[in-house]
């Protein structure tokens, strides 16, 4: 009985091991994957903004390029207000973080066990 365990104790550290080196593994591949994909946002940033630079230039063709300028700033900040607008309205529906229908279930459970057990 004092083998089994001692054999089922050293089986459960040995898991606990396992897992801690498994859990580490995934760890340093998640810290990779976010950096890279942090790279990879601030490369399109400065894409984007490269685009936004050629539309000024192009439009800077057919007008003054202080004109140009003014236009596509323009341009960025109502797209940027839209997005705004958008992102805000999400955050209204998303908040406060409580899942209300999985507590109306509850709720609505608890109701009909109390009102079967006054019967």
């Amino acid at each position: 009985m004092n083998r089994l365990s001692e054999q089922v104790s050293r089986l459960a550290r040995d898991e606990i091991r396992l897992a801690v080196a498994e859990m580490r593994t995934k760890g340093k591949r998640v810290g990779a994957g976010a950096g890279l994909l942090g790279g990879a946002g601030v490369l399109a940033w400065f894409g984007l903004m490269t685009v936004i630079a050629g539309v000024v230039l192009l439009l800077a063709t057919t007008m003054p390029a202080w004109i140009a300028a003014f236009i596509v700033a323009a341009a960025v900040f109502v797209i940027a207000g839209v997005l705004a607008l958008v992102g805000r309205k999400q955050l209204e529906r998303g908040t406060p973080p409580v899942p209300e229908e999985a507590i109306a279930g509850v709720k609505k459970d608890i109701a009909t066990v109390s009102e079967r057990a006054h019967r």
